[in-house]
């Protein structure tokens, strides 16, 4: 089975931060309108107990500073172009999705929870996106499938359907699925951030064949996200947060070329620029906010 970068005992993990906690009230609102806590220091309370379990199980900067208090798939270009592939029945999948908040943020702008998927590699953050939003399967039914994009078990990577393929077969229910294999063809959208970063090159070209063997056929349907990303690709030093390892950065050019080594010359538009990273901090260099389109 493929793994995530697991960092060596030795390394350094900084403390959690209080101060780092979002004091904006726009920053809690997408958590405190679902959870039912409306007392600020009830509110806090609640996040930062569920943050530490989470940083005690895995370290990961986007854990540290709160990152999943607010979605980001509301922040991108295409998330009105993914609402109304939701809303029209078209499947959108949050692989990595952690905590699940950019896959609730698409269910309360109105995404029917049956056309909706998540994915994570730990089970266990999924099980703390219920604690943190105050809900349980029953009250926030989404099909949740652990597993890792790598691993063959779970799916295996090939070359991209194109137009002349033989069209895949109707769509599984979600709820029969324990793996990603039966949507081949049939995902209409892909959210994936704060993933790649975490590979090597090697690694980072699997998961695109990966995630280009799942989209659909269909004009419109989009792969988008964002992770660590730099002007030149390179490796950088990424300190605590993958573990003390080297990672590596595709460029805007870069990504664009990766993607079309994969997918049939024409098919696809590709959509990358980096953006000066939110909190401020140049630790993954800046942030690539990217979209690949179906054409």
């Amino acid at each position: 089975m493929a793994e995530f970068i697991k960092p060596p005992l030795e390394v350094y993990k900084p403390p959690l931060d209080e101060s780092l906690y979002p004091m904006d009230d726009e920053n809690l609102e997408f958590i405190k309108e679902p959870s039912g806590i409306k007392d600020p220091e009830t509110l806090k309370k609640h996040i930062m107990t569920v943050q530490n379990k989470a940083y005690d199980l895995y370290g990961h900067i986007c854990i540290r500073r709160f990152f999943f208090t607010k979605p980001k798939i509301s922040t991108y270009p295409m998330y009105e172009h993914v609402l109304d592939s939701g809303r029209k029945g078209g499947i959108i999948l949050d692989l990595g999705c952690c905590f699940g908040t950019d896959i609730r943020k698409c269910a309360s702008d109105g995404v029917p929870v049956q056309n909706l998927i998540a994915s994570d590699l730990r089970p266990v953050f999924w099980a703390l996106g219920h604690e943190l939003f105050n809900t349980t399967p029953q009250t926030f039914p989404v099909i949740f499938l652990a597993g890792d994009a790598l691993d063959p078990n779970f799916l295996q990577p090939s070359a991209p359907l194109s137009t002349s393929s033989i069209r895949p077969s109707p769509p599984p229910q979600l709820s029969s699925l324990t793996s990603l294999a039966p949507l081949v063809g049939h995902i209409s959208a892909i959210h994936v951030s704060s993933l790649f970063h975490l590979f090597f090159e090697p690694q980072q070209l699997q998961l695109v064949r990966t995630l280009a063997e799942l989209l659909s056929l269909a004009p419109g349907s989009v792969i988008l996200g964002s992770h660590g990303g730099k002007a030149t690709k390179r490796f950088i030093e990424t300190g605590y947060c993958s573990g003390g390892h080297h990672m590596f950065c595709h460029s805007p050019d870069s990504w664009r070329e990766m993607w079309e080594e994969v997918f049939p010359t024409g098919t696809i538009e590709v959509k990358a620029e980096l953006k000066r990273r939110r909190d401020g901090e140049e630790v993954f260099g800046a942030n690539m906010v990217w979209s690949v389109m179906r054409l």
